[in-house]
């Protein structure tokens, strides 16, 4: 089974004394291509040098996370769209909004939004988002832009079966991570995961984030990584009564086509 995680941030210093063996250890239990979350200017500036350095079997998006929103200046904004220039750099994100700490004001992170929107209208490349305590005012935003992006995916969903509908109407797809495996804050997403149809699912890590709490035996320091990406798929097969198999093709057909990456492997 091949499979592809869609979501890690291996920029993140959790990686730094091991990260050439985090991604052989991908590669060993199937798990092909990475995308690496651009979470600043400066961290997608890292992620496209990985990707460079990896010379092919990574990927990365360009984008400034909303916690960050304060941060992005009109030279940052002109940074990312010349990253999205590149063709290792498969999406504009991670953005969106967050109100849940606002760490950056919400003005601010609706500005910083729909500077990065402008990018994907710009770039005719995907949207990858994020969304926390935010969902009314970022669906509108997001219905306002629709007709002009080429595609969105809802990052680390883990909202409720109405949001999930509203955005599988309006056209996103959707990313599914180890939250879904949590038996405790994961059990409504794992009764709703079923209703995403088979061409909207995409599989992510967001490690070192969202470890599977169902892991055994437990990650040295709890940090998660790419390799248990098959971890993942097998509780969104039972949670789909559909077969690991099942899963693993269509997750893996559906993030290379969201992220044109058969397009891109020729131009790397």
């Amino acid at each position: 089974m091949k499979w592809i995680d869609i979501g890690i941030n291996l920029t993140n210093k959790r990686y730094d004394k091991d990260r050439q063996q985090v991604i052989d250890n991908a590669l060993e239990c199937g798990v092909e291509r990475l995308i690496i979350t651009g979470t600043s200017v400066k961290e997608s500036h890292k992620a496209l040098e990985l990707c460079v350095a990896a010379s092919g079997d990574l990927y990365s998006t360009a984008g400034c996370h909303p916690h960050d929103a304060k941060t992005l200046t009109s030279d940052g904004v002109a940074q990312l769209k010349q990253l999205l220039s590149k063709p290792q750099v498969v999406a504009v994100g991670e953005c969106g909004l967050d109100f849940n700490r606002n760490f950056s004001t919400p003005a601010q992170q609706i500005k910083a939004f729909t500077q990065q929107l402008e990018l994907a209208v710009d770039s005719n490349k995907p949207v990858f988002l994020h969304e926390r305590d935010a969902f009314d005012t970022q669906f509108q935003i997001l219905k306002d832009y629709w007709p002009s992006l080429s595609n969105a995916i809802t990052h680390c969903f883990t909202g409720n079966q109405q949001q999930m509908e509203a955005y599988l109407d309006l056209g996103l797809s959707l990313g599914i991570t180890g939250w879904i495996c949590d038996e405790r804050r994961g059990k409504p997403l794992f009764d709703i995961v079923k209703y995403i149809p088979d061409e909207r699912l995409l599989l992510e890590t967001d490690g070192p984030y969202l470890t599977p709490r169902d892991l055994k035996p437990k990650p040295e320091g709890g940090r998660n990584e790419p390799q248990y990406l098959p971890h993942i798929g097998q509780a969104v097969a039972r949670a789909r009564q559909q077969s690991i198999e099942h899963v693993a093709k269509i997750s893996y057909r559906n993030s290379m086509n969201f992220f044109n990456l058969s397009i891109n492997e020729v131009t790397n």
